[in-house]
């Protein structure tokens, strides 16, 4: 195992010691798994097989790794760098979720550590057995092996290497494994909080290499990648794939906001060589060429490194805050599922206790949907339909005036045309004009005349026509009393799943509340049989003086109509709507005389005219009365009434124990979920805590309040200070200071790379004394300032 030491100087600065723990914490939230639950900010190293994604690792890492180039990543390997006066590596597994409890447990007990690097190899052999990718004839895994390395040289950073995305399937790789590193690839990148670090190999197209589509599918816009080109060196120099790939390194080609690097990879093909020694050829390469045009910050390894010390830390800064939100929001939902769950119940007692108090919290939340006051968040939205449904007092209020409308509309058998206007009825009515229903009734009169005068009519032919006019009555009830049984069964259904665990919720409606409801089901179809009994049996009986005024309504209506066309007759004229002037006398005992000559002398045509308007103004007194009947006594008092006692803490307590039994008991499932729920919990509460330590801590600010606070402090910045600036910018020897304006202080905060934090570490070191005597700035070594504090704080030595 190979060691390479770096130059420390300019990574001494990258961090502060608050930023440091900062990401160490990340670290550790990460190797407890809270990544299982939200996303962490990370930097993923993602790639086509034999790209080079290894080499580059080891160039970042100074480790030297034993990987060959016929092989490729089996796995996601977390590298973590941290400086530290002692020399030591770890190994360990973060078993993915997918695993059994007992795998978990098993992978998660590995855990093995080295003084120095020479062992490494072998560790990571013990990993991949443990992981049974040797062992079980697995080419590849989704656990995460983490290898912490500590020294006196690394850097603070951390990376995620990838296995490498693979074309097509060969001996060694099926095609399950070809779709096994796929989705584990695009896993990690469909993170939000991941940035990707797509590494690119310049030994092939990279029109046709599958990790840029990947990177754009999980980023379009590009905002969270950087690209890396490996293996220039073995393009032809002059060729225009070389011109490509520059252009490509320029940002030009595929554009990312975080742009292009380039590095050297050490080919094993070409021999042994050391990572010193890849450094110094790396060099070489790049002060030659079409290469040696590129900015230096674009290049090598030595400028990568504290670009993705400031990419990494940059990111966790800017994502902190949402994912302080985030993991709160996930807290609140895991302790809402707990409550769900309740304490453990192992006794009877116990079982007893719980069913008692989602008896209480049920019953709350039955009593506040049936008042109609929707304030807990059991109701959610009202716009969506779950919303809705829940809000079962709006949903039974539009019911009950859907069935008022349905039985308005076709609730009458006959319907009788007064018009010659078309009218649409339903299956079941029959239409007919008032002369043709007059005719029929006159028909009925006559067999079932009695000992009743000529032109009056047997009070029982009013029972015997509204009877037939009220049959559709039955079935418009029946599909009413169904529709709300149903809606406030599904609406029970939501709230008992609210307030119980699921395995105790669906013991519980299918054993108590379905039972319980089927009673009430059978209790409204009982009521409304009562309520429809004296409509369809009885006789027509009203104390209701709708009844005669409708009555009399109607017959000074038909008189009128009859009555106005007498006067059109004796007048001569078309209409009575108009005024005309007549300057001849009237004879007034004619007129009177046309007028009587109106009266129907058919007596058993008046007879039926006067049963039919009879019938007519009854139907409409008792559909009032019954569908009012309907809402009150059946719909709110039998069915609304019935479940605010449905399950309360009485009932819950005078239940039967085998049924407690059955319905509270635990089941193993709901004792795994606890577990599950309980561990979750601890790992985000632990999570949050680490979070909030770092909110609002000095060099943490996200890009968005650093250009706020420059905004700030260029109103208030000196006259002289843009000299302060020129100082530390300007170079050795350099007699003239730049002009101050605040396009040069704007550019100040921009860097090559597009960072959180642009400013490169060499130039925090402060230029030598100048000849004139004037005093240098001096920075201590191990602060990171922020972008504004370089401009406008500096420390007089």
């Amino acid at each position: 195992m190979t060691l390479t030491n770096f130059t420390t100087d300019a990574l001494e600065g990258l961090c502060t010691q608050e930023q440091l723990e900062l990401l160490n914490s990340i670290d550790t939230l990460r190797s407890q798994g809270i990544s299982h639950y939200v996303s962490l900010p990370q930097i993923i190293v993602c790639g086509d097989q034999s790209s080079g994604k290894s080499s580059v690792l080891e160039a970042i890492s100074g480790v030297s790794f034993p990987v060959k180039s016929s092989l490729c990543t089996r796995f996601p390997t977390e590298l973590v760098l941290r400086k530290n006066s002692q020399v030591g590596v770890r190994v360990s597994i973060v078993p993915h979720q997918s695993r059994s409890e007992a795998e978990q447990h098993s992978l998660s007990s590995f855990c093995e550590q080295l003084d120095g690097f020479d062992g490494l190899a072998n560790l990571i052999e013990n990993a991949k057995a443990a992981m049974g990718i040797s062992t079980h004839g697995k080419a590849f895994s989704n656990d995460l092996l983490r290898v912490e390395v500590s020294g006196p040289d690394r850097p603070h950073l951390t990376i995620v290497d990838l296995p490498g995305l693979i074309h097509s399937e060969t001996r060694q790789q099926s095609a399950a494994d070809v779709q096994l590193v796929q989705d584990v690839v695009q896993s990690y990148m469909s993170e939000p909080r991941s940035v990707i670090l797509a590494v690119v190999s310049a030994k092939n197209d990279f029109a046709n290499q599958i990790v840029l589509r990947l990177a754009r599918e999980a980023d379009p816009s590009g905002n969270r990648t950087l690209g890396v080109i490996s293996k220039p060196d073995m393009l032809v120099p002059g060729s225009e794939s070389e011109a490509s790939f520059v252009s490509l390194a320029k940002n030009q080609d595929v554009e990312f906001r975080l742009g292009w690097h380039v590095l050297m990879n050490m080919d094993s093909e070409k021999g042994q060589w050391s990572l010193s020694d890849r450094d110094i050829h790396e060099w070489k390469f790049f002060s030659q060429g079409i290469w040696g045009d590129l900015p230096r910050s674009l290049v090598g390894v030595d400028s990568l490194r504290p670009r993705l010390s400031s990419l990494l830390l940059g990111q966790i800064a800017g994502e902190l805050p949402s994912l302080i939100n985030e993991i709160n929001t996930k807290i609140n939902t895991c302790r809402l599922q707990l409550q769900k769950l309740g304490d453990p119940r192992a006794t009877l007692d116990e079982q007893r206790s719980y069913l008692l108090h989602i008896s209480q919290a049920f019953q709350s939340l039955v009593k506040a949907a049936v008042d109609g006051t929707y304030n807990e968040p059991f109701f959610g939205d009202a716009k969506t339909d779950d919303g809705y449904q829940k809000r079962i007092r709006a949903v039974i209020q539009n019911l009950n005036q859907k069935f008022t409308d349905d039985i308005s509309h076709h609730g009458h058998f006959r319907h009788v045309l007064e018009s010659e206007e078309p009218r649409s009825i339903s299956k079941g009515q029959v239409l007919l004009k008032r002369e043709e229903f007059v005719q029929q009734i006159g028909m009925l009169l006559k067999k079932t005349r009695g000992r009743e005068l000529p032109g009056t009519f047997n009070p029982l032919i009013v029972k015997d026509l509204f009877q037939e006019q009220c049959a559709p009555w039955e079935d418009i009830t029946r599909v009413h009393i169904t529709a709300s049984w149903k809606a406030v069964k599904e609406f029970i259904h939501r709230a008992v799943s609210h307030v119980a665990d699921e395995a105790t919720s669906k013991a519980l409606f299918a054993k108590f509340i379905l039972p319980a409801l089927e009673n009430v089901r059978h209790t409204l179809e009982k009521g409304s049989e009562e309520l429809l009994v004296p409509h369809q049996r009885g006789h027509p009986i009203t104390y209701n003086h709708y009844f005669t005024e409708t009555l009399q309504k109607t017959r000074a209506g038909r008189q009128k109509e009859t009555l106005g066309k007498a006067l059109e007759s004796y007048f001569g004229v078309d209409t009575l709507s108009t005024c005309e002037v007549y300057m001849d006398n009237i004879n007034l005992r004619g007129l009177l005389d046309s007028l009587v000559q109106t009266t129907i002398p058919d007596m058993t045509r008046f007879a039926s005219e006067e049963a039919l308007d009879c019938m007519l103004a009854y139907y409409k007194v008792a559909l009032k009365r019954f569908v009012d009947d309907i809402a009150t006594e059946v719909i709110e008092v039998k069915l609304l009434g019935a479940i605010t006692t449905l399950f309360t803490p009485i009932t819950a307590f005078h239940m039967p124990e085998e049924l407690i039994r059955q319905i509270a008991g635990e089941s193993e499932e709901s004792q795994s979920r606890r577990e599950q729920l309980n561990k979750m919990l601890w790992i985000l509460g632990k999570g949050s805590d680490t979070c909030k330590r770092f909110v609002g801590i000095r060099g943490l600010e996200s890009k968005n309040e650093v250009q706020a606070g420059l905004r700030n402090n260029r109103a208030t910045l000196p006259s002289n200070s843009c000299n302060s600036v020129d100082r530390i910018n300007s170079e050795p020897g350099h007699g003239q200071s730049r002009s101050c304006s605040p396009d040069i202080l704007e550019q100040t905060l921009k860097d090559e790379y597009s960072l959180e934090h642009p400013t490169e570490p060499e130039q925090l070191e402060a230029p030598p004394p100048r000849k004139n005597g004037k005093k240098k700035y001096k920075r201590s070594a191990h602060t990171l300032l922020s972008p504004v504090d370089s401009l406008v704080e500096p420390s007089l030595e």
